[in-house]
């Protein structure tokens, strides 16, 4: 049992793990968007370079058994900061680009450990989580409440995806670079204004949609939604990475300040890379051989690189926590006609798993997941099964805060799993992807899991994605069968109803 004991910046950790005190640690979240299990080098490709992802791997701790709790973004993301699982929440679907805020302020959050802790909280990147009160954002006033209501003392983002309108960045509570004289105007269930959209101006596309993705034109690519105004303020794709990756560094640099005052940083870095539409900077493309989708690969090893440079410049990287993961499994076709099918090759982004983005299989929230803390974190690759949706309760306990449980209902301390120092981590792992899944790890026992009957469709043809969804129940050996394959669920009648009970029984947790 690890013992802690906190006086002003210093952590003690049991004499099991370390002798002396050490600085609260800095702590860098890397997420990902989309990244697959197979899709970086030390998961095992070849057919894509990931050197500065790699090196993160080889100098920390590699987990093969890392979920999400949903095959999908936005439910993914609030779990992450909620410590609960967003099927227990209405409106966590996936966000449309006006969505209200979807996480209630004053809730037990996750950079709301950090702050309370001391800790200044940046969020830099994708957001997904919605803005603004019941009436939605205003964009063209105080975005409020948002990423500064929920925990974070400092916010760059873009509102929801890359391929949903209004396409604007928005620092702390405010679009960047409006001119007022151009007020920005956005609808999801009518076309408004007169700008060019994909469905009636197909000419004027640089990156055609395959599904999807015909609404308003912004920089050549059409959109989810429709919007008019803000053009001083409308991002470039292809700039992307490096807006978001600088506006990461300077908030490194200017909190490490505050070394003096030993007060550390926790930064959220929610990368947009890979998600579409992929438009990597123009010095990555065509440099992966595998078309837009491997060439945002190498724009997010780069985004990854400088990060770890910046750590190095500044002497932080041997008491900085650095966390690399996803939001779900990867995706080929996601609506844009950018060749990532066709140019895929031998590559294979769920490596060994069955599914991506969407399904109910492992690969839809089976995803990379790399810790390194110098001196603190094990080296070397752990099969202990982690969950997301525990970072809260994690990190918790690492700085000796209390939150409210009846908040983050889901989240355990998971500490020691996740610092490589225990093999054993959860028993069951909940996966969300339109139907439930359980995963559950007895003592002495192989893995199972139960994928729960569904009326949904088996395949998606728009995505080319197995969605995992059966009108039977399904089960599977993982341990033998990790590609999921082969169900055994009629074999095995008494698992299937156990599993079934322990599934429900979490499931009904708020009622109890």
């Amino acid at each position: 049992m690890m013992k802690r004991i906190l006086i002003p910046g210093l952590l003690f950790i049991g004499a099991t793990a370390i002798a002396q005190p050490v600085q609260r640690p800095n702590v860098v979240l890397i997420y990902a968007d989309d990244i697959g299990y197979g899709d970086l080098g030390c998961y095992g490709t070849s057919q894509v370079k990931t050197p500065n992802v790699d090196r993160l791997a080889s100098q920390g701790l590699r987990f093969k058994n890392a979920h999400t709790t949903s095959a999908t973004c936005t439910p993914s993301r609030f779990s992450l900061m909620t410590g609960e699982y967003a099927w227990r929440q209405k409106g966590t679907g996936v966000a449309p680009g006006n969505a209200s805020l979807i996480i209630r302020p004053g809730r037990a959050t996750l950079p709301g450990v950090f702050k309370a802790a001391g800790y200044q909280t940046g969020a830099v990147g994708k957001w997904h989580l919605g803005l603004g009160g019941p009436e939605g954002p205003d964009w063209n006033g105080e975005l409020s409440p948002g990423p500064l209501e929920i925990g974070f003392t400092y916010s760059y983002i873009m509102a929801a995806t890359g391929d949903r309108v209004p396409c604007v960045y928005v620092e702390n509570h405010r679009v960047v670079g409006l001119d007022p004289n151009d007020p920005i105007k956005v609808d999801y269930n009518q076309k408004i204004g007169d700008w060019p959209t994909g469905s009636e101006n197909p000419d004027k596309l640089t990156m055609k949609h395959s599904h999807g993705h015909d609404m308003t034109i912004v920089n050549g690519v059409g959109r989810i939604g429709w919007m008019t105004g803000g053009t001083a303020a409308l991002w470039k794709d292809e700039d992307m990475a490096d807006v978001f990756t600088s506006k990461a560094v300077q908030f490194i640099e200017q909190n490490q300040k505050n070394r003096a005052s030993i007060q550390p940083f926790f930064l959220y870095f929610a990368t947009h890379d890979i998600h579409v539409p992929r438009v990597p900077h123009p010095r990555f493309v065509g440099k992966s051989g595998l078309g837009p989708r491997g060439d945002a690969l190498l724009e997010f090893d780069w985004e990854v690189g400088e990060i770890l440079k910046t750590l190095d410049r500044l002497d932080l990287s041997k008491n900085t926590m650095v966390i690399l993961s996803s939001d779900n499994g990867p995706v080929i076709d996601d609506g844009y006609q950018d060749q990532a099918i066709k140019k895929l090759g031998n590559h294979k982004p769920a490596g060994p798993l069955r599914g991506g983005k969407y399904s109910a299989f492992e690969a839809g929230t089976r995803v990379p997941l790399l810790v390194r803390w110098p001196g603190q974190v094990k080296i070397g690759v752990s099969e202990t099964p982690i969950s997301q949706v525990d970072f809260l309760a994690d990190f918790a306990a690492l700085l000796s805060q209390t939150y409210n449980k009846a908040d983050a209902m889901d989240s355990e301390n998971q500490l020691n799993a996740l610092l490589g120092r225990d093999p054993v981590g959860r028993s069951v792992i909940v996966e969300h992807a339109g139907t439930w899944s359980l995963v559950q790890k007895k003592p002495n026992e192989a893995r199972w899991k139960y994928i729960e009957p569904s009326n949904g469709p088996g395949y998606n043809k728009l995505t080319h994605m197995e969605l995992g969804n059966n009108s039977m129940p399904q089960l599977y050996n993982l341990d033998d069968d990790i590609g999921e394959k082969n169900n055994v669920a009629e074999r095995h009648p008494d698992r299937v109803q156990q599993m079934k009970q322990e599934l429900d029984k979490i499931r009904n947790k708020e009622d109890q």
